[in-house]
């Protein structure tokens, strides 16, 4: 396995990258309500991509045909954008990634629509804690496992499983670099942490059991029980000391 370590240069422009992530999800969030189809999110995506400079990283990529992964209540990731109108009470992920003078950006977050129950909220908070108990464990010296491990521990703590067939990733100038990046593994294992790698970090967590089914659009990622997922994702950089997110919304 070999880790590209980025340079500053390349970090920066990774940066601003980040920020125009940043931008267009902010908008997203704004605009999810009851009543909104997700077509009309993934619109929105492309026209706050253009108007910061930046191109969505997802569209075209393996034939995927829109600026954004929009994915309700079971579904996990990749889901796509169409008629589907967004109800009280759903929770929905955004999953959106931005090119940037050839560097990748990419983040997603999981928001509820209107008023949602007590289980979906707790879904969601933990998911953001386990992105962030996996962000906490990006140092250098520090083992790839460290961070795989601490996302689990997390997740499951709360009573909830962890997605494994699908995991972060390394980015860079491509959107998908080495390593991949479980989110459930061993402490203290995988290659060694070095200043410059960067690493997207994205939990996907099921209320229910860990397994996944594919659907009939041969994109869409749902939980194989029908239970509720959320996903959260951050672009980081490990440094001399704490790791630096691009993408905090």
């Amino acid at each position: 396995m070999s880790i590209i370590i980025k340079s500053d240069r390349e970090i920066a422009l990774m940066r601003q990258a980040g920020r125009i992530v940043v931008k267009v999800l902010e908008v997203l969030i704004s605009q999810v309500k009851p009543g909104i189809k997700t077509k009309e999110l993934d619109a929105i995506a492309a026209r706050e991509t253009a108007r910061w400079g930046g191109k969505p990283s997802f569209k075209g990529y393996c034939g995927f045909k829109a600026s954004l992964c929009v994915s309700v209540n079971d579904e996990i990731v990749h889901g796509i954008p169409g008629e589907r109108v967004l109800k009280e009470g759903d929770i929905v992920s955004l999953d959106f990634g931005v090119i940037f003078k050839g560097f990748q950006g990419d983040g997603a977050v999981t928001v509820g629509v209107g008023e949602i129950s007590t289980e979906a909220r707790k879904l969601i908070e933990t998911t953001q804690g386990a992105l962030k108990a996996g962000i906490m464990a990006c140092y250098p010296g520090a083992r790839l496992g460290d961070i795989s491990a601490a996302i689990q521990h997390c997740a499951e703590a709360s009573g909830y499983s962890v997605v494994r067939e699908y995991t972060g990733h390394g980015i860079g100038r491509k959107m998908h670099e080495e390593p991949q990046i479980p989110n459930f593994g061993e402490a203290n294992s995988g290659p060694v942490l070095k200043k410059g790698m960067t690493f997207a970090l994205e939990p996907m967590v099921n209320a229910g059991g860990w397994q996944t089914r594919l659907s009939d659009d041969h994109w869409t990622v749902l939980t194989a029980d029908g239970s509720l997922s959320a996903h959260f994702e951050h672009t980081i950089v490990i440094t001399d000391g704490e790791p630096e997110v691009l993408t905090i919304v």
